[in-house]
């Protein structure tokens, strides 16, 4: 029987068992080279494989068009906060940005560095409770460069059920962090789209970009070598020392992903974990949800109880009973269930059970 108890941290994030395996063996010695992974040279033969195997698996799991290219990047999901309008926001026009939780807001502080930022959703006066139902929620600027939204809020457990549809003329930007291949995606409608990896890919630090080649060619302004996206591209991902093992392990879970069959395959295993936790909040009276249920996240399940302290002693019970890192980000409080990809339906079992135990004896 495994050791280990359940994972709902919102990140770094749970990854999958036999992930980690193969890890543990490649730490030691990858492809029988007799050096592992963290030791190899990233313009050695070794790392040429693996940085190819997780390119065509990455291409595999998301169906990636012939106009994109998937690269790889360092700094977290906060650099793109800075790259993207550094590249693509040019004087004289405008970036519309969807604020929709604190994630959002970072992007669009860092946008403003740039150039000017036009808000076409504020979701901030009704505590980011809701995504827009319809366009007419929306007001785009007149001559937008790009368009960015936050695919889901690991925060306030909100998740985007369909792309905005955007001006012409504009590109979509997407940071998609917290819910990357967590679902089919048509990438042919974006321009670019970034996701930190530690919450659905792999560990932290590492951050995967998917651009539109003609969004290359957009660069606006002179930049140092490290910040243009075209540096990344031309140089397959290894301008400089990138970072090795965190493409490696990503690429590991490009393989699972494809095991278990697919983005579609993904997409039900999510469905049907996320039903069984937001069941037992709304079979109840005692468990409040953050999100309106028209836009709740598969990823991150939100949650209230009616005091500060029974929320304190759900979450320290919870720990007790194998289920850890419930707590609830301090700007919504309460307790959030983080089951990304890789977390099992036995998880989400557990804390199902669980809620309605504490119930029982709490309510």
């Amino acid at each position: 029987m495994s050791e280990r108890i359940f994972n709902f941290s919102a990140g770094p994030g749970v990854l999958p068992e036999e992930v980690l395996k193969q890890v543990q063996q490649d730490v030691l010695n990858i492809f029988d080279s007799g050096i592992g992974i963290l030791e190899h040279s990233h313009r050695g033969k070794a790392y040429d494989r693996v940085l190819a195997e997780t390119l065509e698996d990455g291409k595999k799991v998301c169906n990636l068009p012939d106009t994109h290219k998937m690269l790889f990047v360092q700094g977290g999901a906060s650099s793109q906060c800075f790259m993207v309008p550094a590249n693509y926001l040019p004087d004289g026009r405008t970036a519309d940005y969807y604020k929709t939780g604190k994630w959002a807001m970072d992007s669009i502080a860092e946008a403003k560095l740039y150039g000017t930022v036009n808000v076409c959703y504020d979701g901030e006066p009704g505590r980011f409770k809701r995504l827009p139902e319809s366009m007419s929620e929306v007001k785009y600027s007149d001559n937008p460069a790009y368009v960015h939204f936050t695919s889901n809020n690991t925060i306030m457990g909100t998740q985007w059920k369909e792309e905005p549809e955007i001006p012409s003329g504009a590109f979509l930007v997407s940071d998609a962090s917290s819910d990357i291949f967590s679902q089919p995606i048509d990438l042919s409608k974006y321009g670019l789209l970034y996701a930190g990896a530690q919450k659905n890919l792999g560990p932290a630090g590492t951050v995967m970009v998917i651009v539109r080649e003609d969004v290359l060619d957009k660069q606006c302004r002179e930049l140092p070598t490290m910040l243009r996206y075209t540096t990344h591209a031309e140089n397959e991902s290894r301008y400089n020392t990138p970072p090795t093992f965190g493409i490696y392990l990503v690429g590991q879970v490009f393989k699972w992903i494809l095991r278990q069959g697919g983005l579609e395959a993904m997409q039900k295993h999510n469905k049907e974990k996320a039903k069984l936790i937001y069941d037992a909040i709304d079979a109840s009276g005692f468990y409040t949800g953050h999100a309106e249920k028209h836009c709740r996240s598969l990823m991150n399940i939100t949650f209230t109880l009616s005091t500060p302290e029974l929320e304190k002693k759900f979450i320290k019970e919870a720990e007790a009973n194998g289920l850890d890192g419930m707590k609830g980000h301090r700007s919504v409080g309460g307790a959030r269930a983080s089951i990304y990809n890789a977390m099992p339906r036995a998880g989400c079992e557990a804390l199902a059970q669980f809620m309605q135990e504490f119930e029982r004896t709490n309510g």
